[in-house]
């Protein structure tokens, strides 16, 4: 369950990539929202993020269009800075260097809301993930005959970008993204969170069992490179042809993207030799 506080809102733009459409993340605090991936340049998804209210902050997980093409835009509408790792993209704001590190979120103490950057490279080069802590649903609090020292249990959600989806798996971007980084990210996110935590991705649906979809994805990607070495001892030699062995059974929309990942794959293969 996400709590009141935090609004997901689909964009329009469904596809093989974007499964169900890019999902931004409305989060309210007093002085007004922050908003996570204002998404496509779709006016009426412009229009449903400004209609939860004034916007205090934007961030951006990664790069991609998908997530970012609204960007300047949104800041013309908000005069809100936008904030992400690429100093390319920020507007009016600073770019996310440190890893592991409070976001200053204005006004964030009514609901007390704490976000934390870390840098997840792997998807893309620029990649962040958000973990989110604040007050859980009111559903899910303890009536008021526990101790008071219970009656605030803090809710904790990874907003994880494209590095972790709600169905399906990610695509490593090659060149830009690499799989040893995205391995490395993978386990990071591993080691810091546990069953409590609620995957928010920017695409498919949410998750309540973030840490478990995490364990799902590594295993995943070490299936794959098993794959990926089986077919080359079988003789092929280029991402395509690996593409055509490995992923005979995928539809071939997502081929194109397969074989980035692919590129990925081998470039990481050959640096363990």
């Amino acid at each position: 369950m996400v709590p009141e506080w935090c609004h997901v809102v689909r964009a329009d733009n469904p596809g093989p990539m974007t499964l169900d459409g890019t999902n931004t993340y409305v989060l309210a605090t007093d002085a007004g929202n922050v908003v996570i991936d204002p998404g496509p340049l779709i006016d009426a998804h412009l229009t449903a993020i400004l209609g939860y209210g004034p916007v205090i902050l934007t961030v951006l997980t990664h790069h991609h269009l998908d997530h970012s093409e609204s960007a300047a835009r949104f800041h013309e509408l908000t005069g809100a800075p936008v904030r992400a790792r690429d100093p390319k993209l920020c507007i009016a704001g600073a770019p996310l260097d440190a890893h592991d590190a409070a976001l200053d979120v204005p006004g964030s103490g009514a609901p007390a809301l704490e976000l934390r950057v870390l840098h997840t490279p792997g998807h893309t080069a620029d990649s962040i993930c958000l973990e989110l802590t604040g007050p859980a649903p009111s559903a899910d609090q303890p009536d008021e005959t526990h101790e008071p020292s219970t009656l605030q249990r803090p809710w904790r959600g990874l907003i994880a970008g494209d590095t972790v989806l709600g169905r399906g798996t990610t695509v490593v971007m090659h060149p830009d993204g690499r799989l040893g980084d995205y391995l490395a990210s993978l386990e990071l996110l591993r080691t810091r969170l546990d069953h409590a935590w609620t995957l928010l991705p920017a695409h498919g649906p949410v998750r309540t069992d973030a840490a478990a979809v995490i364990t799902q994805y590594l295993e995943h990607r070490r299936a794959r490179l098993d794959e990926v070495r089986a077919a080359l001892a079988s003789g092929a030699t280029t991402p395509r042809e690996v593409v055509e062995i490995v992923y005979a059974d995928v539809d071939r929309s997502v081929w194109p993207a397969a074989e980035r990942t692919v590129a990925a794959a081998l470039e990481y293969l050959a640096s363990l030799r």
